[in-house]
């Protein structure tokens, strides 16, 4: 026996539409083409910091003769190597790229300054 009333009265909100997170158009998010997946788990910024936490891990397991746990916590650090290698490899063709494109900048500012100087040397001829 209930000793309470209305348990199981439903409660919705006042303001807005109740269903409004449910009302997503199944289209929209199958035509939306520039979708792009965070990716939650790539922590690099402390990749050198985990490949020393399980370098140390790893030897810890096989000093004490566990050499599968071992062998797991080297290959967590062999990841971490490749995140670090590919990290490295990204930043400098990302500033030879820059360097290429402030040098292409200033070409651009030498010929229009060759340019402006052959306007004005062509008014000097013509003015003679």
């Amino acid at each position: 026996m209930r000793s309470y009333k209305n348990n199981n009265k439903r409660k919705f909100r006042i303001n807005g539409d109740r269903n409004s997170s449910r009302n997503h158009d199944p289209q929209t998010l199958i035509s939306n083409t520039n979708f792009q997946r965070k990716n939650h788990r790539n922590n690099n910024h402390n990749a050198a910091r985990l490949i020393e936490k399980y370098s140390n891990l790893a030897r810890e397991a096989l000093s004490t003769g566990d050499k599968i746990l071992s062998e797991t916590y080297f290959q967590h650090s062999d990841h971490f190597v490749r995140v670090l290698n590919e990290k490295e490899k990204n930043q400098i063709s990302n500033s030879v790229e820059k360097s290429k494109s402030e040098n292409n900048k200033l070409s651009l500012d030498e010929k229009s300054k060759e340019a402006t100087n052959n306007k004005a040397e062509d008014k000097k001829f013509a003015t003679s």
